[in-house]
């Protein structure tokens, strides 16, 4: 199983010419596959492997999902992935990705999640096997000391407050 760091970094890519827009930096649509991508590396350290998916009958849903982004960037440029778990129950992950130009080092998006675990067969909420809430509460022992990206959390507004 894959050693748990502080925070994790399993996923590295590439802007591909594909993810291009007329801006000619990464399309945000693109964002979103690419931070699926290092979802999927995520859930596999979690225990929650394709294997183990199916042998169970089990996948995970997102139930919410926020990108923010920080700074453009171009094809070919190298894509490194950072991620921090923020909490988790029997049922629940919430975790954020970090995207990190390869080359030069800043941080060009973040994606905060939070995941659901269901049952292929019902498709409705399930309990994570004992062994993986296992695997979380030691991936959470780990990065408890971590300081959560200053995206966490974050919502969308104009800083008024709606009246009722």
């Amino acid at each position: 199983m894959t050693p748990i760091t502080a925070p994790f970094q399993l996923h590295t890519d590439r802007v591909r010419p594909e993810w291009i827009d007329n801006n000619g930096h990464m399309n945000m649509g693109y964002y979103m596959v690419v931070f699926d991508y290092a979802t999927d590396d995520f859930l596999d350290a979690c225990g929650l492997t394709r294997a183990h998916r199916e042998a169970e009958q089990v996948s995970t849903f997102a139930l919410e999902a926020h990108i923010n982004y920080l700074q453009e960037v171009k094809e070919g440029d190298p894509l490194v992935f950072r991620t921090i778990l923020l909490g988790h129950d029997a049922k629940r992950i919430h975790y954020m990705h970090e995207m990190l130009h390869g080359t030069e080092g800043f941080r060009a998006a973040t994606n905060e999640l939070m995941s659901l675990h269901v049952s292929r067969l019902t498709r409705r909420a399930a309990p994570m096997a004992e062994s993986v809430q296992e695997r979380l509460a030691a991936i959470m022992e780990s990065h408890r000391t971590l300081t959560p990206p200053p995206e966490a959390g974050r919502h969308i507004g104009l800083g008024q407050r709606r009246k009722n």
